[in-house]
Parts: structure tokens; C-alpha cells; sequence
């Protein structure tokens, strides 16, 4: 009988510890949930983001245009229509071809980066490193969707495609 006690309590003890292994810190405090529930966590938390800072106005087509209701499918594809002023003509990228050829840490360096007018580089740049993961993991989460937008063009240079003047009058 003593043999059959002790063996449940080590049975016990190593579902607790299996337990605990997979289970890791919310993002509220004191609240534990299993890897698998944390990371989807994290990818609703990088959709939430995505869309109160505004990403899809410029980085989805059609978006302000439908009151944000585009199916998420569309989302984050990138422009060929630029934004032109005094540093020529830039364009949004295709953030779901950009996730696919970089790791989390190399994200967090590229969207703190200063990029040509209009990207708000200066509001995405104090982000934590947590939320920046998360956009990240979101983003990865959508798969790589669309194509390349076309390349910066210098001041002065003449744009093939369209694109929306953006200085001050």
C-alpha cells in the first residue's frame, strides 16, 4: 500500500511539473496560461495593435476607403500608390513579405528604424519590444500574401505610379 501511495504522489509530482513547464505568465499579473494559449494571446494582441496604430491605412489598400472593413486576408499587403514630397516618392511595403525574411529580433530592429515621411517611425520606435513581437507574430500569423511595392524614388525623380502629394500648403 505504501508503495502504491508513494507512486501516485511521484505520478503527482511530475504531472505538477509537466504542468508547470508548459504553462507560462499572462500578460495580466498572476494569471497562468499554457504556452499554446499565451501565444495565441499574442497574436490577438498584435491584431489589437495593427489596428489602433493605424497600419492598414497606408499598408492595405482599400482600407479607409471600406471604414476598416476589409477582411483581414487583404490586410497589410502594401501600395503601389507613394506618398511624394520634398524626399521624393515612398511607398508602403508589404509587411507580410517583409515578416517572412526576418526573425522576431530582426523586426524589432527594422520597425524602430526612421523611414521616409509618411510612416510614423518616431511613434513605432518607443514600442516595447513585447508589442513589437506581437505585431510581428500577427503579422506572420496573416502569411505572405500580394507583392513587393515598388521602391523608394529619390527627390525630383518622375513616379510611374500614382501617388498622393503630401506637403503642407
Amino acid at each position: 500500500m505504501r508503495k502504491l501511495i508513494t507512486a501516485a504522489v511521484a505520478a503527482s509530482i511530475v504531472t505538477a511539473t509537466a504542468v508547470g513547464v508548459a504553462m507560462s505568465p499572462g500578460k495580466e499579473s498572476g494569471r497562468v496560461l499554457p504556452v499554446a494559449a499565451k501565444s495565441q494571446d499574442s497574436v490577438e494582441h498584435g491584431r489589437y495593435l495593427v489596428k489602433i496604430t493605424s497600419c492598414n491605412d497606408c499598408h492595405t489598400p482599400g482600407y479607409n476607403q471600406s471604414e476598416g472593413k476589409l477582411a483581414e486576408s487583404e490586410w497589410l499587403t502594401g501600395s503601389s500608390i507613394g506618398f511624394s514630397g520634398p524626399w521624393g516618392t515612398s511607398y508602403p511595403p508589404n509587411l507580410r513579405l517583409t515578416v517572412q525574411r526576418m526573425s522576431e529580433d530582426e523586426w524589432v530592429t527594422f520597425a524602430r528604424a526612421k523611414r521616409l515621411p509618411p510612416m510614423p517611425w518616431f511613434s513605432i520606435a518607443p514600442m516595447s519590444d513585447g508589442d513589437l513581437r506581437d505585431i510581428y507574430r500577427f503579422i506572420r500569423s496573416l502569411g505572405p500574401r500580394g507583392v513587393p511595392a515598388p521602391p523608394a524614388i529619390g527627390p525630383g525623380m518622375a513616379s510611374a505610379t500614382p501617388s498622393i502629394l503630401f506637403v503642407p500648403k
